[in-house]
């Protein structure tokens, strides 16, 4: 299949179609053994089926929902953040967006019964939060993009120990903490999502339409001043709208991790530096690798599961020491 065919609206198009037919895998498939007829009864909500019914639409349709949610917000998040950043190591577990979220979502649970709809709106300012201090550490740094990920892993370690602490003194938050630091979609509901989904939306849909900005951005700051980009607001735009899909995220899923690094390559890859295609790709992609991921997670440990953090970070933490091997040779 050509790369090129990913640069044009039908390559996005047939992206779309392989990640219903991922949804619709991971729907089929679990724990629980369905026989394509029972399946497709239950998909209908036939009589006689009700178990099946609410194992798919109660169990496993909000996880798979959920999966796609996590990969598109966690995509899109580091599609942005490598661009404006100009560094192919920044992603939102890496620099720091990710701890930030989780600790505004702790700090928020702290104050007793929360409800969930205030949790994306505290993950994405925390993940604003720790965004902004990052860049403005890495700013005082050398003029390379290596302080950025040094900032990041200085500020998410901080932000960690003092979850950690937390989580020490405040024991009542302590397990909910230790699935929530791992990620996945486990117990995840329906309504938990219509949030996220739109901050997640909103966030791509403001990305696409600054797509050609970006693009300049990318290129360089100086070339893109001078063509007539306001950088600081295209960077102030991408920072917002990467933090907030991050933060979203994290809402619902915990602190997953590698998505937003690993799917922006992959989508490069095959979209080239279109930014517009890009973002599309990513969040196609980004969406069937953790659904697939969770579909994988939860056969191979059946009828238990493997957190599909956990799953990520087999595929994240070989592909993140093959990039700084890669740098390191580049330099």
């Amino acid at each position: 299949m050509k790369p090129e065919l990913f640069r044009k609206p039908a390559g996005i198009f047939l992206l779309f179609l392989l990640l219903l037919l991922t949804m619709m895998t991971a729907i089929r498939f679990g724990s629980a053994q369905l026989s394509w007829g029972d399946f497709f009864r239950a998909l209908f909500c036939e009589n006689g089926y009700r178990t099946q019914s609410v194992i798919l639409w109660s169990v496993r349709f909000p996880r798979v929902l959920g999966g796609v949610l996590a990969g598109a917000g966690l995509s899109l998040s580091g599609v942005l953040l490598q661009c404006v950043m100009d560094n192919p190591l920044a992603a939102p577990n890496i620099i720091g967006v990710n701890a930030g979220a989780g600790f505004a979502v702790v700090l928020t649970l702290m104050c007793g019964t929360v409800s969930w709809m205030i949790l994306p709106f505290a993950a994405f300012g925390g993940a604003f939060a720790a965004t902004l201090l990052i860049l403005a550490i890495a700013e005082h740094g050398s003029t390379s993009h290596a302080p950025v990920i040094l900032a990041g892993v200085a500020v998410t370690a901080l932000l960690n120990a003092v979850i950690s602490g937390i989580t020490l003194i405040d024991t009542d938050i302590l397990t909910a903490y230790n699935a929530f630091s791992v990620g996945g979609f486990r117990g995840v509901k329906t309504e938990q999502l219509v949030i996220p989904a739109v901050i997640i939306a909103v966030c791509a849909a403001v990305s696409l339409l600054q797509y050609r900005k970006l693009d300049l951005l990318c290129l360089g700051e100086s070339g893109a001043s001078v063509l007539g980009v306001n950088v600081k607001l295209v960077r102030l735009t991408a920072v917002l709208c990467a933090s907030a899909s991050a933060g979203a995220v994290v809402s619902f899923a915990g602190l997953l991790g590698f998505v937003g690094l690993i799917v922006p390559h992959m989508a490069r890859k095959i979209t080239g530096h279109h930014t517009g295609y890009t973002i599309a790709a990513a969040v196609m992609l980004g969406g069937i690798l953790t659904v697939a991921a969770d579909l994988a997670g939860r056969i191979l440990a059946a009828p238990s599961e493997i957190p599909v953090g956990i799953m990520m970070a087999f595929l994240g933490a070989p592909f993140f020491l093959w990039l700084l091997l890669r740098r390191k040779q580049e330099l």
